[in-house]
């Protein structure tokens, strides 16, 4: 039986409204606004109708000068990945120390359990609780072990707790990890700045903590389970709602504080305010995901119909998970399945990978550098590290982040939030 969305039937016109595209005016003034804020004088970004968005330059540009960095508005670190890397929640920059990271990722190693579920039952898919102390009573997850090799017992822990510093690591110093202000014990940042700028932009709905401001963290956990088993895409989604939701209360208050008046919980929804809100969202070419996925190839074509209908089951069961844990009755629109629909498929259509190096692979290429007999010496701590960690010693951060921008080469800038693209030779920009 097919899946009803009262929501959807109820604020019919509202929904239409935001899934309007903008017009090219509407487009070209966001875009010039955007590019005067972030002081970007050389390029400019033209609609065009027969093929979307266009990124001009308006001067030359020499090979590897800057041309543009900006903001992502939403990313998010594969579920999968977070066994491997310890990385700031907003900013996506390696945190802690070589040394936690490393003992980190040998201690989730030990632990046997499938690679994936660290952060299971998590408000972000995050939950990094056995950072703290090297309490080692708090993990989650774990890589796929080969041929296991043997380290001296207390070795892993003495890494996670500070107590071994490694030959050289002073030379790849880290950040601290700063917990979640939320209370939460699964995101860590790079700095309090960036735990604070996550908290006001989506991470205050999506805490599981005691300071959250989710109406229901058991809900919360539910959906990021099911979003973990099933298809992590929905975190995205649900960060971009968020994100909305927070702009929208933002901009309210702001207007009332303006016009004199003391918000009020029963107060109707402002709905220029909401689509003001909705307006970076609105930017992003949109179709329903389950109209637009691809058909996987052990799928018939004969089994496309059904197959569809099992994604739009899917993507209507994540909405009532999130629905029930951070519902906002004067953005009620926002919870419509056609509304979620089209941002998972906008992320399907638009998304570019979030690719954050690893400095431990660093740490390891410089000791493989040093000369004799320095090599020596710090190998004999090392080495045994490295044969453990085994082939996947350094994997990247890795994830998903939008906007993105496809007309420009992209490179990523470990430590800050957003994306730079540079000139490349041979590169049109």
């Amino acid at each position: 039986m097919e899946n009803i969305c009262p929501i959807g039937q109820r604020f019919a016109s509202e929904i239409s409204a935001l899934l309007t595209p903008p017009s090219p005016l509407q487009v070209q003034e966001y875009f010039d606004q955007l590019l005067s804020t972030r002081k970007c004088r050389d390029i400019k970004v033209n609609p065009n109708g027969d093929f979307g968005k266009g990124v001009y330059a308006e001067s030359d540009f020499t090979e590897g000068q800057l041309v543009l960095k900006d903001q992502m508005l939403v990313g998010a670190q594969h579920s999968s990945n977070k066994i491997d890397c310890l990385v700031c929640g907003f900013c996506f920059r390696f945190i802690g120390s070589i040394e936690l990271q490393i003992g980190r990722k040998l201690y989730l190693q030990e632990l046997g359990v499938p690679k994936g579920c660290c952060g299971s039952d998590s408000s972000d898919g995050e939950d990094d609780s056995c950072i703290e102390n090297g309490d080692s009573s708090m993990a989650c997850g774990s890589s796929t072990t080969k041929d296991k090799v043997s380290l001296p017992k207390g070795l892993v822990e003495s890494l996670m707790n500070g107590e071994l510093v490694l030959p050289y690591s002073d030379k790849f110093s880290l950040p601290p990890a700063v917990p979640c202000p939320g209370g939460c014990g699964e995101a860590y940042y790079c700095s309090k700045l960036c735990a604070e700028a996550d908290w006001e932009t989506s991470h205050s709905l999506l805490c599981t903590g005691e300071r959250s401001e989710a109406i229901s963290r058991e809900a919360l956990l539910e959906f990021v389970q099911h979003a973990n088993e099933t298809n992590d895409i929905f975190l995205l989604a649900a960060k971009a709602i968020s994100f909305t939701i927070l702009r929208y209360r933002k901009l309210k208050a702001t207007y009332l504080e303006k016009q004199g008046k003391t918000p009020n919980a029963s107060s109707p929804t402002d709905l220029s305010l909401l689509f003001e809100a909705w307006k970076p969202i609105s930017m992003g070419h949109k179709r329903r995901w389950w109209d637009c996925v691809a058909l996987p190839v052990d799928v018939e074509s004969s089994d496309e119909a059904p197959f569809r209908m099992q994604i739009r089951s899917l993507a209507f069961t994540s909405l009532q998970l999130l629905k029930a844990a951070i519902f906002d009755m004067e953005c009620e629109p926002l919870f419509s399945l056609d509304i979620y629909g089209h941002l998972i498929g906008m992320f399907e259509l638009n998304n570019l990978d979030l690719v954050v190096a690893s400095p431990v692979e660093d740490y390891f290429l410089h000791i493989d550098e040093l000369p004799y007999p320095q090599k020596k010496e710090a190998e004999d701590i090392t080495q045994p590290l490295l044969d453990a960690l085994g082939d996947d010693y350094a994997v990247c951060c890795q994830g998903q982040r939008w906007p993105s921008n496809n007309n420009c080469t992209k490179t990523n800038v470990q430590g800050r939030r957003g994306y730079h693209f540079v000139c490349r030779r041979g590169t049109s920009i």
